[in-house]
């Protein structure tokens, strides 16, 4: 073993029975999250072709999406430092998480949205207390939380710069505990693919990392391909030969996972594990939420997106019929608002 890898071997714990000892705090405020269900979807399996499918459940996390794992860093660190305020720029899933932990450990919370917030994700935003700014558009929010930022008076916990390069650290560090967690709950049946919903790819390297580590430190073999899901061509782009750096408009009814940006923790997670980028469609995407509603499980529309990402995955020949895939099911899909045009059947 390389002197290098023998250094960072050494750093790790000597098993997995506590995922937190892999953590960068093992030790600080919760309400809960992690130990996420992983289903087992064997009707899908068998109709899409492959030898096994399952769905880690991220919507059961205490605010209903993975981005509670981040923010439980992000607010540690900030009660580290001394920081009085947290903020973050989201116009869903990442503001409710936020401002849910900040509540919790007792700190000020600022998220700058756009005036067209999902009604639902505002509620809780202000039900947990926390201040909502509205920005005319995306790129102002970041410029927004840059001006606070830089003046010392919000501490961030998502980028606000460009190039994009990402959420906070400490807080994407959060999400190497899924791939702790998939070791521990597949088992012998170790998976070969993970499809992954990626807006700025924060989880898709905190799972690319985790992975790494456990490799490292002599638990796994080989790692398995890391594939983003995105609405429209960013990443799929780059990887063609287009610099990361650049802006890539598009426009999807899958907002989590949208943006106009690409990082290179992107790229940086595709390659660790030979994985791809794969582009869906809005429509076949909602057909796929109806149908993983079916099995039990109801997502997000952008989370839904993994299940439409993999059918294209098996189109392609990228996922065989020996492949154990994992289906990332980022967001619960209560948080949606949707109005009815037609009432509930009335009985006499």
């Amino acid at each position: 073993m390389p002197a290098s890898l023998a250094t960072e071997y050494e750093a790790f714990p000597n098993s997995l029975e506590h995922v937190a000892d892999w953590q960068i705090y093992s030790d600080c405020p919760t309400l809960g999250e992690g130990n996420t269900p992983l289903v087992r979807l064997d009707g899908l399996a068998e109709e899409l072709g492959v030898r096994a499918l399952h769905l880690k459940n991220e919507g059961t996390n205490p605010t209903g999406s993975h981005k509670d794992r981040m923010s439980r860093f992000v607010v540690q660190r900030a009660l580290q430092i001394g920081a009085s305020t947290v903020a973050a720029a989201s116009s869903g899933n990442a503001g409710v998480s936020l401002a849910a932990y900040a509540a919790h450990a007792g700190l000020n919370c600022v998220i700058v949205t756009t005036p067209d917030m999902n009604p639902n994700w505002r509620r809780a935003i202000e039900m947990h207390g926390a201040t909502l700014l509205a920005a005319p558009t995306p790129q102002r929010r970041w410029q927004v939380l840059a001006e606070k930022i830089r003046a010392g008076e919000w501490y961030p916990a998502t980028n606000f710069i460009l190039p994009a390069v990402g959420s906070n650290p400490f807080g994407v560090d959060g999400y190497r505990a899924l791939a702790f967690e998939l070791f521990l709950q597949l088992g012998p049946e170790a998976g070969t693919d993970i499809v992954v919903p990626t807006s700025r790819a924060d989880l898709l390297w905190g799972i690319a990392r985790g992975y790494r580590d456990l490799e490292t430190a002599g638990f796994i073999d080989k790692r398995p391909r890391i594939h983003a899901v995105e609405p429209f061509g960013r990443i799929s782009r780059v990887l063609a030969g287009a610099d990361y750096r650049g802006h890539f408009e598009g426009h999807s009814a899958l907002t989590s996972i949208g943006g106009s940006t690409v990082t290179y923790q992107a790229l940086e997670a595709i390659a660790s594990g030979g994985g791809s980028a794969v582009v869906v469609e809005d429509e076949m995407t909602c057909a796929d939420q109806k149908r993983l509603a079916r099995c039990g499980v109801y997502l997000e529309l952008s989370s839904a997106a993994a299940l439409t990402g993999l059918r294209k995955l098996v189109c392609e020949g990228s996922a065989g019929p020996d492949a154990v895939v994992v289906l990332v099911g980022t967001s619960s899909g209560f948080s949606e608002y949707q109005a009815f045009s037609h009432p509930i059947t009335p009985i006499e």
